[in-house]
């Protein structure tokens, strides 16, 4: 039996609380949390499209019925083609957290292993994510390299 299993839309209150979990673990995370509610719905019905872009895989916490204690969560977008992603598809993972008396027991792991096979069977050519100083050894380990970004943002 696999631990891992693909997050649900009942899923939706705890897979924010990870969500939020990582973000009060970033630099500039505030512990605000007002914006759950506008985000649940959204949330729930893309949680319930088995065959969309979007996908989180999960571990049920093994000590709390109800609760998480892993979350990975990632989407397949298009992009122009290129050398080696000449269909466009591009993996990109978003959310890896776990819950924090539930760490070092291989759940995230799992959980990116399963993202990763989720990713090729769509046809991804590639995955990008953001790395955390803690969290690079764990993707190091699952074959991501590092490269230098001149990545920008605006905030709409």
């Amino acid at each position: 039996m696999t631990l891992v299993r693909r997050a649900t839309a009942e899923d939706a209150p705890e897979v924010l609380r990870l969500r939020q979990v990582m973000i009060d673990s970033l630099p500039g995370g505030d512990g605000d949390t007002g914006w759950h509610a506008g985000a649940r719905p959204a949330l729930e019905e893309r949680l319930g499209e088995p065959d969309g872009d979007f996908a989180a895989f999960v571990v049920d916490h093994p000590d709390r019925p109800g609760a998480l204690a892993a979350l990975v969560a990632g989407t397949v977008d298009y992009r122009i083609g290129k050398a080696h992603s000449p269909h466009g598809r591009s993996g990109y993972v978003f959310s890896v957290a776990t819950d924090p008396d539930t760490r070092r027991r291989g759940y995230a792991r799992a959980c990116m292993e399963e993202l990763l096979a989720w990713f090729r069977q769509r046809g991804a050519g590639q995955v990008m994510l953001t790395a955390s100083a803690e969290a690079r050894p764990l993707y190091a380990a699952l074959g991501f390299v590092h490269k230098p970004d001149p990545t920008m943002s605006l905030r709409l």
